[in-house]
């Protein structure tokens, strides 16, 4: 890895660990806000109408965010997913196969947990997909904080797994949540990434052309019948990663644009989704039937036990077999504590919760599903960290020992 690539993937790290904390910031705020006395104002702002009768676009703001605000975090995580595929850790097929057979053990083993507890239950047909999402701020804002003084390895670990798990779940959600198709509009969608491609290729770099078209591309979209978010990271797919001869690893159009995009998404994007998407009352009720409800049931299941099961057990398993070879100073244990964070499925989960539970029932199915995934993430963010810090004094007293040997 070149030390320009270094200095990138450290900017990207920082980036979504600040956007990490502000995401725990803006849901612990729409907890506390829809649960006060001024509960009323947080449902009547979610559910303001912000109307373009032009485009026939008739959108809760809620509704923005999550279709709109998410399609930028999916460019960045198109962005991202490339640069791994082509120049970063995917690019090597030995560092490549352990996130990427971690990640798979992180989608099916929540997946079979979700569909075994919810089997039967009305919603479950697509809710089992609600725990097989990694949260990529949430979990590298949890191992910055915590994990400091474990080997680097661990972070591009975490990075490539949560990256390669949330391409498995945007291909999820295209398959599960596309319910009627307009194929003019299909069409007309897959000829704006056809054009953004061929630009890309003929090396055109005006935002005069990609701007519209994006815009575009995203608006068919949506009245094709597909959730919007996907061309997000279709559009990211096609931007060019790899340099040319004469051109610098900066001034590559995915570099500039995840420069350009990565803080809007963190910083801006996502925790406005959670400020919209975290407001769950919690009151006797719902703590009531958390632990009772199948679907609620499933999801914790899923996540806590399903997440740390399948990414560990595959990455053992890989490593075991000779498929894999683990980080450099990277131990099953350190391994351990990163299942545990990968447990953390905030942003995706609670999307695909509104999407596969929001009309089932009353409505309060989606509200379980949710304060579910919340207290879930909580608890998988303070239990990975208390093992973190565990690794990370054992890492501190095996360096401290060989600098001792050292000076003798």
């Amino acid at each position: 890895m070149t030390s320009q690539m270094r200095s990138e993937l450290a900017r990207y790290l920082r980036t979504e660990t600040f956007g990490g904390a502000l995401l725990l910031i803006a849901a612990a705020t729409a907890v506390l806000w829809v649960n006060s006395p001024w509960g009323a104002s947080y449902t009547t702002m979610i559910d303001t109408h912000l109307d373009i009768s032009a485009l026939h676009l008739n959108l809760t703001l809620a509704d923005w965010t999550k279709d709109g605000l998410l399609a930028i975090f999916f460019f960045v995580a198109g962005l991202e997913l490339k640069r791994e595929l082509v120049v970063g850790e995917l690019a090597d097929p030995k560092r490549a196969t352990l996130p990427i057979l971690a990640a798979i053990g992180g989608v099916v083993v929540p997946a079979l947990i979700a569909v075994g507890i919810g089997w039967g239950v009305d919603g479950m047909d697509r809710g089992w997909a609600v725990p097989v999402a990694t949260d990529i701020a949430f979990a590298l804002a949890v191992l910055a904080l915590t994990g400091s003084r474990i080997p680097a390895g661990a972070r591009v670990f975490l990075l490539s797994l949560a990256v390669v798990d949330d391409l498995i779940a945007i291909i999820l959600i295209a398959v599960l949540f596309t319910t009627t198709l307009k194929m003019l509009w299909l069409l007309i969608a897959i000829l704006c990434c056809a054009i953004w491609a061929l630009s890309q290729w003929k090396r055109i770099g005006t935002p005069f052309l990609y701007v519209p078209l994006a815009l575009l591309a995203w608006y068919a979209l949506h009245e094709a019948g597909i959730h919007p978010t996907l061309m997000g990271v279709a559009l990211g797919l096609l931007t060019r990663v790899r340099p040319d001869a004469d051109e610098d690893e900066h001034c590559v159009p995915a570099a500039k644009l995840e420069h350009f995009f990565q803080p809007i998404s963190a910083i801006v994007c996502v925790p406005l989704f959670a400020l919209f998407a975290s407001g769950v009352p919690l009151d006797t009720k719902v703590f009531s039937q958390l632990f009772t409800d199948r679907v609620s049931l499933a999801i914790i299941a899923g996540l806590l036990v399903g997440k740390t099961v399948g990414i560990f057990g595959f990455s053992w398993l890989a490593v075991r077999l000779g498929i894999a070879q683990r980080p450099d100073d990277l131990g099953y244990r350190d391994m351990f504590a990163l299942s545990v964070l990968g447990a953390i499925g905030f942003t995706v989960s609670l999307l695909v919760a509104e999407l596969a539970l929001t009309d089932v029932g009353d409505g309060s199915e989606v509200e379980l599903a949710k304060a579910a995934v919340l207290l879930t993430s909580l608890a998988a963010s303070l239990l990975g960290s208390a093992l973190l810090l565990r690794r990370g004094r054992a890492h501190q007293a095996r360096r401290d020992e060989r600098e001792l040997l050292g000076q003798e």
